[in-house]
């Protein structure tokens, strides 16, 4: 089964984090990387700019387009991982071993994959 990782970001969470933690957070998802592509777990990841960079194009009869996240939150998707795992309980193994997890007001959401299509995901 294909999972989600979405890592919820909190800037200001971030911007409060010493060099050090920075470091960490970094190191860690290295490592995170290194044991689920050793594993054949990994499939992909990605990071995200900040939604201050977003575009959102609005339904309708002329579509618009915006500068913007489409909701005001604290939060944003940071950036994700894809993971075949073989249970639930496997991709919850996995996700507490970023060290996102180790932080209030960062977290990991966890989204099992309905559907996909493409280059053999």
């Amino acid at each position: 089964m294909k999972y989600l990782l979405i890592m919820q970001v909190n800037p200001a969470v971030l911007e409060a984090l010493t060099e050090e933690e920075h470091k960490l957070i970094g190191d860690g998802h290295s490592e995170f990387m290194r044991v689920t592509q050793e594993s054949g777990e990994f499939i992909l990841t990605q990071a995200l700019a900040d939604p201050s960079n977003t575009k959102v194009v609005h339904g309708g009869t002329t579509p618009a387009v915006t500068d913007g996240p489409f909701l005001e939150a604290k939060e944003f998707m940071g950036g994700f991982y894809l993971l075949d795992c073989e249970s639930e309980e496997r991709v919850v193994e996995l996700a507490k071993l970023i060290p996102d997890t180790r932080f209030k007001g960062l977290a990991i959401e966890i989204r099992p994959v309905m559907f996909s299509a493409g280059a053999d995901l």
